[in-house]
């Protein structure tokens, strides 16, 4: 297996199953959807109730098994009460690391760190009834399928730890600064194609995915939609290299940098590519492959680097 094969399993195993969201078919960027006051549980403190979990007081032994979600405790105050995060986890650079799995989940090794609280991104293998079982709160937090879905559970996430007022505030924070970056957007006669690369293999994320909306809203149309039109592929295809030099994208997003040392030289290298608008006109553009895969507070660094990109680019 390539070193990207073990990422790319657990990515797809996240997202299968993440809802629809219908891209836009106007010329003009989608806007950036409005936090609402609702979107928090109505409970001003402890006990708190999130969907079926009640929690009596406040949690201070939270095991994260997402790396999205490892980012947003962090981001919202809760850090100190996290002591233990999944091996995928790599920021902040200090949080709590340890050998335990969001992908092939073990409850006796999460029952020995003794948590008040477990996060996962899904319930593989039915771990959460059997951290049930044994009595251990767990709260589910899977992918997203657009933004506002994001903020929900943000605001959910900081009333579970004691942090309501502090998810709100990054919420705000986050939705005016996704505001600025969509209005650098030119107006554009016709929405420009793009193609998003999760790895070599050239698995693809449509529109119908978290990461796909971002760029729906950004005013670009995704060449991998007509590859997975029903979502039979959890909205993750795998394209072929004809298939792509086909479309003719005119951009490359390319979320395998890291993991597979990709950048627009490789892909200017590849056989046949070398013929595409986006490498024609220098539209290769290389992503931090963690922030192009995650729902958390990043996703503003994700949403600028590509309004920087279709805000440079001449109209067709």
């Amino acid at each position: 297996m390539t070193r990207r094969a073990p990422r790319l399993t657990a990515l797809l195993a996240a997202v299968l199953a993440m809802l629809p969201l219908a891209a836009g078919c106007n010329t003009e960027p989608e806007p950036e959807p409005t936090p609402t006051a609702t979107a928090a549980p109505a409970a001003p403190a402890y006990p708190v109730k999130v969907g079926s979990l009640n929690l009596d007081k406040r949690p201070e032994k939270i095991i994260s098994l997402s790396p999205s979600v490892t980012e947003t405790l962090f981001a919202i105050g809760a850090g100190g009460q996290v002591t233990a995060v999944d091996d995928n986890s790599n920021f902040p650079a200090d949080a709590p690391k340890s050998d335990l799995s969001g992908f092939q989940p073990n409850a006796e090794a999460i029952a020995a760190k003794e948590p008040d609280l477990v996060i996962l991104s899904n319930d593989i293998n039915k771990i959460v009834s059997q951290l049930r079982k044994l009595k251990i709160p767990v709260y589910l937090a899977p992918a997203p399928a657009e933004l506002g879905n994001a903020y929900q559970q943000l605001n959910e996430l900081g009333a579970l730890t004691g942090h309501r007022a502090e998810a709100e505030a990054l919420v705000r924070t986050m939705s005016a600064d996704i505001a600025t970056e969509l209005r650098k957007l030119p107006q554009r006669k016709n929405r420009p194609t793009y193609y998003y690369e999760l790895g070599e293999e050239l698995y693809s994320a449509t529109s119908k995915t978290f990461i796909g909306s971002l760029f729906s809203m950004a005013g670009l149309d995704n060449i991998a939609d007509p590859a997975d039109p029903k979502g039979a592929k959890g909205g993750y295809p795998q394209l072929s290299e004809e298939f792509i030099v086909k479309a003719n994208p005119d951009f490359v997003f390319l979320a395998d940098t890291k993991c597979c040392g990709q950048s627009p030289a490789t892909v200017k290298a590849r056989s046949g590519w070398a013929g595409l608008t986006a490498v024609k006109k220098n539209q290769v553009v290389a992503l931090d492959d963690d922030i192009a895969s995650r729902w958390g507070p990043r996703v503003v660094d994700l949403l600028r680097v590509v309004a920087d990109a279709v805000a440079k680019a001449p109209a067709a």
